[in-house]
């Protein structure tokens, strides 16, 4: 039998060549039907693999050894990008204008083909099922939930799941997780501030939503500085502003938009109430009216630790001690693997993706930032050997434990 790294060195062209071309052709999501052909087109070549399309629309999952009796594991990437003008300048940038992979997403959805593909060439060594899910709509859609409510970890059951991202704060060659809330919980909100219109030059005959929305952010940041305790993390952040045609007019409203973010379920829920509190009081106070529309969005991405002992001990002997981080500080991102976490044990892992000796490299869903091929066969390499292992130690180790 070939040696991991051995396969993956022979399919890294083409693995490097399809990254290329995905980073060309982004999608956005629930868009991702060329995408989604690209990776049909190399997981249908594959022998001893169940194949299902167009899950939550564009979603494929896709199953090597689903007969095998062992424990299942499930590995997960994302299709979709973002909606950002690209300004890398590589040859391969993106084709549409506006969209661009921002996020790394178009690594992710190689590193996993790149893992079926070399697992499918192993599968005799496999003691498990093993399934790949390749979702839409990661970045705000809610992929996620919509995989998981089509049955995307049943049939076979996965026993856990596992999903690295791109982090350029971690250098090439480093891999890292922790256990418990890695990412934040998300809640978008929506303020619509009503005032009465009135000509600039007698605003005493109106009534200012533009005042008043300048009141309600500034006081939103109380949220944060006088009603969450220091040690826990929380953001409320205003990101777009609306209002009024013209220099000489007072507008009848002001429409705001925003986000919630934490890592503390129970903060989640009185940062909440306390935005809608502060954002409906002061337009009392000025004599207007505040319509508050807060959504539930992404749950905390909460890592479970025999999962995540398994990852890191996995990354540890494929990598090597020093090459991984089991105590990554916590990112106020959102993630809807949480979705998946809430059903099942997961892991969701860091693969660093900033060169050696490069400090200014750029950050995700920023217009400059590339995902690079030196990070492929190192996600490759990981997906492989949680895949190589799970049944056996997952098998052996955990199950007996939990039960």
């Amino acid at each position: 039998m070939a040696h991991v790294s051995t396969l993956i060195s022979e399919i890294l062209p083409e693995l490097i060549a399809l990254r290329h071309d995905l980073h060309s052709h982004p999608e956005l999501g629930y868009q991702e039907h060329e995408t989604a052909r690209r990776v049909l087109e190399r997981l249908e070549r594959l022998p001893g693999i169940s194949i299902r399309r167009n899950v939550a629309e564009t979603g494929i999952i896709a199953t090597l050894g689903a007969e095998k009796p062992g424990p299942c594991i499930a590995l997960r990437a994302d299709m979709d990008c973002l909606p950002i003008q690209e300004q890398t300048g590589r040859p391969y940038a993106s084709k549409h204008p506006g969209r661009m992979h921002a996020c790394g997403h178009d690594g992710h959805t190689t590193c996993l083909v790149g893992a079926a593909t070399a697992l499918a060439r192993l599968s005799d060594a496999l003691h498990g099922p093993v399934k790949f899910i390749f979702q839409p709509a990661e970045e705000g859609g809610a992929g996620g939930r919509r995989m998981c409510e089509a049955g995307a970890l049943d049939d076979p059951r996965a026993d856990a799941i596992f999903a690295l991202h791109g982090w350029p704060l971690m250098e090439l060659g480093t891999a890292g997780c922790r256990i418990g809330p890695s990412l934040a919980s998300t809640n978008p909100f929506e303020i619509i501030v009503h005032g009465v219109g009135a000509h600039a030059a007698y605003p005493h005959k109106g009534i200012d939503p533009i005042l008043i929305a300048s009141h309600i952010v500034v006081a939103l940041q109380s949220v944060v500085s006088r009603n969450t305790d220091p040690n826990d993390a929380c953001v409320v952040t205003v990101g777009a502003i609306e209002a009024g045609t013209a220099e000489n007019i007072i507008p009848p409203s002001a429409r705001m938009r925003g986000t919630i973010r934490t890592l503390n379920p129970q903060l989640r829920g009185r940062a909440v109430q306390r935005v809608r509190e502060i954002a409906q009081r002061i337009a009392d106070a000025f004599d207007g009216r505040a319509d508050v529309n807060i959504r539930e969005g992404y749950p905390v991405t909460v890592n479970e630790p025999t999962a995540t002992e398994f990852f890191l001990q996995t990354a540890r002997e494929t990598l090597g001690d020093d090459a991984v981080d089991p105590n990554v500080p916590p990112s106020l991102g959102g993630e809807d693997f949480a979705f998946y976490g809430e059903r099942i044990p997961a892991a969701f892992w860091r693969l660093g993706v900033r060169p050696r000796g490069v400090e200014n490299f750029p950050n995700l869903h920023q217009p400059t930032f590339d995902f690079p091929d030196d990070a492929i066969p190192i996600g490759v390499r990981l997906h492989c050997e949680l895949a190589l292992r799970f049944a056996r130690e997952w098998a052996v180790q955990i199950l007996p434990a939990s039960r």
